[in-house]
């Protein structure tokens, strides 16, 4: 937020991006307990709108676990404060009513504005059936028209099952957030985006959330000139939408496929017989009302002129003239295997890391602290954290050189906590010179899945299962948090027992995180993808220097033919430099909500890399988008590639995200130097910007000025499956 205080039994704030506010609690079984309404009081600009995620979890007898997202959309405020009440069984993604944990209010359609909310309340009374802003769900498969005399006629099919063969295409179902947001891509491969338009676009569980910043806003999926004649008759898709939303569909389509040359016809939601009461419903439209398209060469979908918010769900191409929809298949997910170990006890002896008794500093008198913007609240003896962002942590030292844990390989690592366990447990460790001013600092991790080790109150981890050198140990790092339910610790202990029948799990592999080569006298150049248009720019440079390198490419944009990235890596590929995987999507793969999500990445990165380069690629070397890190994301990849995996991230940073569009883009020569001077050894660039393609060069000059051998990344770990050095 950029302001937010309490006055008169409101919460007053000013939201900025992403900004939310929440309220949770312990476990509420409302259905059962008569709760049939949630009411609130609202104050924000005239026409405003926002979301209300209503949180739920599997049951109160499990509370602590993951947690659901359900939406419901308030929009038309009226600009003065008013009551809205709106009902239990009114919000999408079948919530379970009688384990409610929580309320979050978010997607505030203006930003920078005053807004409040006070007096949040759950209601028992037979009239909290009917919403004061967003009304109760209705069973209408589709809304019936008041007049018939300024519509277009639109034939309402019936809803049915799939005849024959012919089965929905697919537009988009809403799988990632950043497929959609970062690369602008839709489930077609094809381009879909706002332009930058909206004030935010959210997909969760399969749906999407856009929410204008004023008239002028709008979105688009394309088609790729589809040839939908004698098969589709017409689109599909759930939309919850307030009360007296509307909004415009256009469709495209070209005179000749591959031409400029595009006509349109829209229709409105009014023209189309679409009203909305708050409710997820399914609506449909045939091709036909949309009078004059060529349907052999359709374009694209594009929505525009929202009064407020929407919700859809996925958007697909129905068979003939009986409507259906697109259902999301059911992803089986793989269990992780739950064998137990042994817990003796050790013969260590017992000492307290961290009683959150001071701010600065832990029981040790060492630092403890973590990213700023992760929001840390200290209390009497207990700190809590909340973040939104999967790559924030917060660390607690056991020195700031090296500590020997050696002596407590056998013993345990107590964490007593309260709230979420969705999280990750990181134990650091430093360079052979114990050097904080030598890179890389720190060496390695290894993290472990927190909701694996935990109870309700209690996180007990063996030592032995965090995979680093103990003799070289620094302290312990908490991140990966991928829920924004809060976690309280108020204990960090190293302890020589586990209580009486606690169940211990067995490590699970977690592959090899590298910040540096092995190699003695070696340097890697590792590029990760960027912008199409530099890519011939950046192989000639490449090529003219002769000094092999190491690509990581992102999997979508390696099945676009459009952009001929495909035919770059292969050439490369062909002249021995080294690809590796860097995620289908490019998102923060640890702050992903579930294990099939990030299956989902892996598994679909691994199918675009072998259908470019052949089922034969080596795919045991992976960088993760953004460096988020984690557990879960460690642990699928060694179960996908092997525990030989090797997570990628870098002692060598141009920091050309933060530099290259600057007015002195010149920093990111400063930083390379500064990194080479601490003795980094392996790089992370991006060739998205012409002033980075450009000083790439100048890197290539000063990495060899070192006197180090420049080669592949495998090459510089000393893998054995990597070609010789030549």
């Amino acid at each position: 937020m950029s302001s937010i205080a309490a006055s008169a039994g409101q919460v007053v704030f000013t939201p900025k991006d992403n900004s939310y506010f929440y309220e949770s609690f312990p476990c509420i079984p409302a259905s059962s307990s008569g709760y049939t309404g949630i009411q609130f009081s609202v104050q924000g600009p005239a026409g405003g709108s926002l979301a209300l995620e209503l949180q739920t979890t599997t049951s109160c007898a499990q509370e602590g676990g993951a947690y659901k997202s359900s939406y419901n959309i308030v929009g038309d405020l009226t600009g003065r404060r008013q009551t809205v009440t709106l009902p239990l069984i009114g919000f999408d993604n079948e919530p379970n009513y009688d384990a409610v944990v929580g309320l979050v209010w978010a997607v505030f359609s203006q930003k920078g504005v005053q807004w409040s909310i006070g007096n949040i309340t759950l209601l028992c009374e037979p009239g909290a059936a009917q919403p004061t802003v967003a009304p109760g769900p209705s069973t209408n498969s589709a809304a019936r028209p008041t007049s018939q005399s300024s519509r277009t006629s639109v034939a309402v099919p019936t809803v049915t099952t799939q005849p024959g063969q012919c089965q929905n295409l697919l537009v988009d179902d809403w799988e990632s957030q950043s497929r959609l947001t970062f690369l602008n891509y839709n489930a077609l491969g094809q381009a879909s985006s706002d332009d930058g338009s909206m004030a935010s676009i959210v997909v969760s569980g399969h749906k999407v959330m856009l929410t204008p910043s004023n008239a002028e806003s709008y979105f688009y999926s394309q088609f790729g000139c589809l040839n939908a004649q004698n098969k589709y008759g017409g689109i599909s898709l759930r939309i919850r939408a307030a009360r007296g939303t509307t909004f415009a569909v256009t469709l495209a389509w070209f005179e000749q496929c591959g031409s400029s040359n595009i006509k349109t016809a829209t229709r409105t939601t009014a023209q189309l017989q679409w009203s909305f009461d708050g409710s997820e419903r399914l609506y449909w439209f045939p091709l036909s009302v949309f009078q004059g398209i060529d349907v052999t060469k359709l374009d694209l979908i594009y929505f525009s002129s929202l009064s407020s918010s929407v919700i859809f769900g996925p958007i697909s191409f129905y068979c003939g003239t009986s409507a259906s929809e697109y259902v999301v298949p059911t992803v089986v997910t793989p269990p992780i295997p739950r064998q137990t170990v042994n817990t003796p006890v050790s013969n260590a002896k017992t000492f307290v890391i961290d009683a959150f008794a001071n701010r600065d500093s832990n029981a040790l008198g060492e630092w403890h602290g973590g990213d700023s913007a992760m929001s840390v609240t200290f209390g009497n003896n207990v700190a809590t954290f909340r973040t939104n962002d999967s790559d924030l942590s917060w660390n607690t030292q056991l020195t700031n050189k090296c500590a020997d844990m050696r002596t407590y390989a056998g013993a345990y690592l107590h964490v007593a906590y309260s709230g979420s366990n969705k999280f990750s447990i990181a134990m650091q460790q430093h360079n052979a010179q114990c050097n904080d001013k030598i890179a890389p600092y720190p060496e390695t991790w290894d993290s472990l899945e927190a909701a694996r080790y935990s109870s309700a109150t209690d996180i007990y981890i063996p030592i032995n299962h965090f995979n680093i050198n103990l003799t070289r140990s620094i302290g312990f790092s908490f991140k990966g948090f991928y829920t924004q339910d809060p976690t309280s610790i108020s204990r960090i202990e190293i302890v020589d027992k586990v209580p009486n029948g606690w169940i211990m799990p067995s490590k699970l592999p977690s592959g090899k995180l590298v910040f540096a080569c092995t190699r003695p006298n070696s340097f890697a150049l590792a590029i990760d993808d960027g912008d199409p248009k530099y890519a011939q720019k950046v192989m000639d440079i490449i090529n003219q220097a002769n000094v092999p390198v190491t690509f990581f490419t992102v999997g979508l944009p390696l099945l676009d033919p459009k952009n001929s990235l495909s035919k770059y890596y292969k050439d490369m590929a062909a002249r021995g430099h080294q690809i590796a995987l860097h995620s289908y999507t490019h998102p923060k793969m640890e702050g992903l909500p579930d294990q099939a999500s990030i299956d989902w990445e892996i598994n679909n990165d691994l199918g675009a890399a072998r259908a470019v380069f052949g089922s034969n690629i080596a795919t045991n070397y992976f960088r993760p988008p953004f460096g988020t890190e984690g557990a879960r994301m460690r642990q699928r990849l060694a179960a996908q590639l092997g525990n030989n995996t090797h997570i990628v991230h870098w002692s060598v940073d141009v920091e050309d995200w933060l530099y290259a569009k600057s007015s002195t883009p010149s920093k990111q020569l400063d930083a390379f130097k500064r990194d080479l001077a601490k003795g980094g050894n392996l790089v992370v660039m991006h060739y998205l910007y012409q002033s980075t393609v450009d000083y790439l060069p100048e890197f290539i000059k000063l990495a060899k000025a070192t006197g180090k051998r420049l080669m592949r990344v495998d090459q510089c770990m000393e893998d054995p499956n990597a070609p010789p050095l030549k």
